[in-house]
């Protein structure tokens, strides 16, 4: 690695979405988030630089000495680029100074609240008042939202409504756009299972819960957040369940799945696959079960089950052919004709690895799911695009891979998914085989460098 060309870079938000890191800022262990960055190339120098400290302060740190002032540790987050609520910094009730000054008149009563915060607005609109600019990055106290004593069909409308935006945001721009917004969401919407409401209205915000737990959950696998993904995906799955929504809580078991697959723990993920089938064969959804039928048959093809594999994929098709995509459920819409080419094109690409000819055959798969991409569906267009260019090298097409590598790379430095550069370690692997090309080399170049940041 160059550590001095690594080290000039703006650190990504992917390093503070990294488990260990994560930990480490939540223990507000200052010595081990300065070790990890060394490890991926960040000088001490340059963290000196970035948090105002002296290198000889950085090094006691690294040797031991602990950081507990509130205002050093919020200058630490703030010049490295850490969200403040990573290390408890965000809300922290026992730190009164790093909280947003109260406008004047807070304290006093209406009368003299109105006539100060007059004046001050007269100051501003002005100019003779400076604001000071370092208070703008700080909160303002927290204080909970009511809700209402009474809820209906309204409330609940808009706890669903919320929900689908910020889905579409995790769509086109990764769960670390939106995963904090979900989870706040939720702090809110939980407590309106205190309010009164119709038996009707009940089992429809259980449903919108298990909903938001569901997406809460995705996003959180896909900021690289596993644990707090299980604890979000199995409350989705127990509220879908006294909703009675079999679809829901197949979906849920699906993205579980998903989770397991990821972390290369296919057998689990395959029975998560299973049991989302059964439930969604009694919600009779077969736009869900074509979904679980196709991830189904990439965890065959990983297990190198060829006849499995190319079973489960047959039957996700007909179940896709059968199925009526806008009748669905806003959960399950998205899975598409490129996303199940795209399956198909990973079930190929995973048998590759145990019978010769299927390599060809997920090309063919994978151009076909990117050529039918829109602007909605980014991330699900990188996945397709690393393993496009990944197969493509492979195959010795070294102009497409290329090309195809290049833009998935520049599409995971414009998105907030910790996942998508996990799965860029297939294309450099790729890449690495071809070490003779320069096209090739600069392309494992700019792979490593999104990977170690």
């Amino acid at each position: 690695m160059n550590v001095t060309h690594a080290s000039e870079q703006t650190i990504s938000f992917t390093v503070w979405e990294r488990p260990q890191m994560r930990q480490a800022l939540s223990a507000r262990d200052i010595a081990t988030v300065y070790l990890l960055l060394q490890r991926i190339g960040v000088s001490q120098r340059r963290i000196a630089a970035l948090t105002g400290q002296s290198q000889s302060e950085i090094s006691e740190i690294m040797n031991g000495r602990q950081v507990m002032a509130y205002d050093v540790l919020a200058r630490i987050a703030d010049g490295l680029g850490v969200p403040r609520g990573y290390m408890g910094l965000a809300y922290d009730d026992t730190a009164m100074p790093a909280l947003a000054p109260a406008l004047p008149g807070d304290d006093a009563d209406e009368d003299e609240r109105a006539r100060r915060l007059l004046a001050h607005a007269a100051q501003v609109a002005i100019g003779a008042s400076v604001a000071d600019l370092d208070d703008w990055s700080l909160p303002v106290n927290r204080v909970d939202t009511p809700v209402p004593c009474r809820i209906g069909d309204t409330e609940v409308d808009q706890v669903e409504s919320i929900t689908k935006a910020l889905r579409h945001l995790d769509y086109r721009y990764g769960g670390g756009i939106c995963r904090d917004s979900i989870v706040a969401q939720l702090s809110w919407s939980q407590r309106l299972l205190g309010a009164s409401c119709s038996e009707e209205v009940e089992i429809r915000l259980h449903r919108a819960l298990a909903d938001q737990h569901n997406l809460a959950g995705w996003t959180s696998f896909d900021v690289g957040l596993h644990v707090h993904a299980r604890r979000h995906l199995a409350r989705a799955l127990e509220q879908a369940k006294h909703a009675g929504d079999a679809s829901l809580a197949a979906n849920a078991l699906y993205r579980m799945g998903r989770v397991f697959l990821h972390i290369g723990r296919v057998e689990d993920a395959l029975r998560f696959f299973q049991l989302g089938q059964i439930c969604a064969q009694d919600a009779s959804c077969e736009l869900t079960v074509a979904m679980l039928c196709a991830n189904e048959a990439w965890a065959y093809g990983l297990l190198g089950d060829r006849r499995l594999a190319l079973k489960s994929m047959h039957r996700a098709r007909d179940e896709f052919m059968r199925s009526d995509s806008l009748g669905a459920p806003e959960w399950v819409r998205f899975f598409g004709q490129a996303d199940l080419k795209a399956a198909e094109g990973m079930t190929h690409s995973a048998l590759s690895y145990h019978y010769p000819g299927h390599l060809e055959k997920a090309a063919d798969c994978l151009s076909g799911s990117v050529r039918q991409r829109g602007d909605t569906y980014v991330r699900s267009k990188v996945f397709e695009l690393i393993a496009l260019a990944t197969a493509q090298l492979m195959l010795r097409d070294v102009e497409n891979g290329v090309d195809n590598g290049n833009e998935a790379v520049t599409l995971v430095t414009q998105i907030r998914s910790v996942r998508t550069v996990d799965r860029l370690k297939p294309l450099q692997a790729a890449a690495a085989e071809l070490p003779h090309d320069p096209e090739v080399r600069e392309l494992g170049r700019r792979i490593a460098d999104v990977r170690a940041l």
